[in-house]
């Protein structure tokens, strides 16, 4: 997804808020890299959209504090066969 890069973080910051997403399956819909996806939201989005900004960065903040738990979860399924 090339082209106007405000018009791609808001499109993304959208699509995270909407679906509850992470940077991870936001980079995978767009077809990105984590890196580009979190610098967009991070660095770009904050300097033209400063509302979006605030909503997305509380859904990553959710996403932050409960990564463990699906990280033990997938880790568990792995090794039981869950």
């Amino acid at each position: 997804m090339k082209g106007n890069m405000e018009e791609r973080a808001c499109e993304m910051a959208l699509y995270i808020i909407e679906e509850k997403g992470t940077v991870r399956s936001a980079a995978r819909k767009f077809g990105l890299s984590k890196s580009t996806v979190h610098k967009d939201l991070s660095e770009r989005l904050p300097t033209f959209n400063r509302p979006l900004y605030e909503q997305v960065k509380a859904v990553l903040e959710v996403n932050k504090a409960q990564r463990h738990i699906r990280g033990g979860l997938a880790t568990r399924k792995k090794y039981k066969g869950i």
